[in-house]
C-alpha cells in the first residue's frame, strides 16, 4: 500500500560503504588508506542511486562482491546482495517453539525456543537475553492494566516490553486495551540504567531514543528508533534537514489487545532504520562527513481490524458469558431464596402439627385421669356403704 512504484529511483546513503568506513575508524591507518584506494578503483561513492525495489529487496554491491572473494569463509556475510529487506520477501526459515498453554494458560503463546535457543547471546545479562515473549499476535488471557506484555522482535534481537496506555473500542464494539512501549524503552543509560545490559561495548552507548543492533546485524552500525525520532532526543532530528516533528498518531508503535482472551485486535509496528556515520579523515570519500545518525527509512506494518465474523465471535465470547453469569447468579439466588422460604414454611407447618398432636394428647390424658378419679371415688363410696 505504499505510495509509488518499486521502479521509482531514490538517492540514499551507501550503507555497505559507510558501514565499512565506520568500522575502520579504529583500525590501523594503513588499512584505512588501503580501503580508500580500493574505493577509488571501484568508484564507490557515499551515496547511491537505486530503485525502491533494489533498496528493499537487494542489489549487487561491489564492496560486498569484493568481500565475498577476500574475506575468510568463517567471516563472510550470509548474503550476496544488499537490501534492507533482503531475504525477507518469502516464508521465514526460522523455527519457533511456543507454549500451547495446556499445562499453564499463563504461558499461552510464549516463545520457548527460537531456532533452538532459549536465550540470546548478545547482551550482558540473562534478563536482557531472554526470548520468552510472544510474536505480538497472541498473548496469555486475563490481561490487566498492570500487565506488561513482551514481544520478541527478531530485528531488534530483544524483547520489547509494552505497557498499558488506554482503553479502546474497535469496530463491532469490542473493547480492548492499548499497549505501547514505555518512554524509557530506548532511553540512554543515564536516564535508564537498566539499559546498560544492551551496551556490551561499554560507553559511549546509544543516544537517547536509539537502540544499537549492530551486534545482531553483522556489526553494521545500524541504530533503530521510532519514526521521525519519536520519543528520542530531538537533536537527532534537527541535525538532518527535511524531517518534520514526530506525531504520536502517525509514529507510535502500539498493539490493541482484547484483555480477556489475549487476542490482538489492532496493531501498528513502526520502526525507523538509521545509520551511524562516523568521520574518518584518512578515507577521503567520507573525510568531510560529520559524526551523525543518518535516517534511511521508516516502515510500518500491522492490521487495522480483524474480519467481521471474528469480531462477532469475540463480541459473543466477551459479552455473553458475563451477562449469562449475572443472569445465572440472579436466578440461583432467586431459586435459593424460594427454596429457603419453602423450607421455612414446611418447618412452621411441621412444628404446628406436632404442637397440635401434643395438645390433643394432653387433653386425652387429662380426661382419662378425671374418669379414673371418679371411678375410684365411686368404688370407695360403695365400700363404705357395705361397711355400714
Amino acid at each position: 500500500m505504499s505510495g509509488g512504484l518499486e521502479d521509482d529511483v531514490v538517492i540514499v546513503p551507501n550503507i555497505p560503504m559507510l558501514s565499512a568506513t565506520s568500522q575502520s575508524k579504529h583500525a590501523a591507518r594503513f588499512l584505512r588508506l588501503a580501503m580508500a584506494s580500493i574505493m577509488d578503483i571501484l568508484k564507490i561513492k557515499p551515496f547511491v542511486e537505486v530503485s525502491v525495489g533494489q533498496l528493499l529487496w537487494g542489489y549487487e554491491d561491489p564492496l560486498l562482491k569484493l568481500a565475498k572473494d577476500v574475506v575468510p569463509k568463517e567471516q563472510k556475510l550470509p548474503y550476496e546482495e544488499f537490501g534492507l529487506m533482503y531475504g525477507k520477501n518469502s516464508t521465514s526459515k526460522d523455527t519457533v517453539t511456543v507454549w500451547t498453554g495446556v499445562d499453564d494458560i499463563n504461558q499461552y503463546g510464549i516463545i520457548d525456543k527460537y531456532n533452538g535457543r532459549s536465550h540470546q547471546t548478545h547482551w550482558l545479562s540473562e534478563q536482557c537475553n531472554r526470548l520468552n515473549g510472544t510474536d505480538g499476535s497472541i498473548f496469555p488471557p486475563r490481561i490487566t492494566k498492570n500487565s506488561t506484555l513482551h514481544v520478541y522482535e527478531k530485528d531488534l534481537c530483544r524483547l520489547l516490553p509494552l505497557s498499558f496506555e488506554k482503553e479502546v473500542t474497535v469496530r463491532g464494539g469490542v473493547k480492548g486495551y492499548r499497549f505501547t512501549p514505555s518512554p524509557d524503552v530506548f532511553a540512554s543509560v543515564e536516564k535508564n540504567p537498566n539499559n546498560m545490559c544492551y551496551c556490551p561495548a561499554g560507553p559511549p552507548c546509544a543516544p537517547h531514543g536509539l537502540f544499537n543492533v549492530s551486534l545482531c546485524q553483522y556489526d553494521s552500525p545500524i541504530l533503530l528508533s521510532f519514526p521521525h525520532f519519536y520519543m528520542a532526543d530531538q537533536t537527532l532530528r534537527t541535525a538532518v534537514e527535511g524531517i518534520s516533528p514526530p506525531e504520536k498518531d502517525k509514529h507510535q508503535l502500539f498493539i490493541d489487545v482484547q484483555p480477556d482472551m489475549g487476542t490482538a485486535l489492532r496493531a501498528r509496528a513502526r520502526i525507523q532504520i538509521n545509520l551511524a556515520v562516523s568521520q574518518v579523515v584518512d578515507i577521503k570519500q567520507v573525510a568531510n562527513f560529520p559524526d551523525i545518525v543518518f535516517p534511511i527509512l521508516w516502515f510500518e506494518e500491522g492490521i487495522d481490524s480483524l474480519p467481521d465474523e471474528i469480531l462477532d465471535l469475540m463480541k459473543v465470547a466477551t459479552n455473553i458469558p458475563p451477562r449469562a453469569k449475572f443472569i445465572l447468579t440472579i436466578a440461583l439466588f432467586g431459586l435459593g431464596g424460594f427454596l429457603f422460604v419453602v423450607a421455612v414454611i414446611c418447618l412452621v407447618r411441621k412444628s404446628h402439627r406436632q404442637s397440635t398432636l401434643h395438645l390433643e394428647g394432653s387433653n386425652y390424658l387429662a380426661t382419662a385421669s378425671v374418669d379414673q378419679a371418679k371411678k375410684k371415688a365411686k368404688m370407695d363410696n360403695g365400700m363404705n356403704s357395705k361397711s355400714n
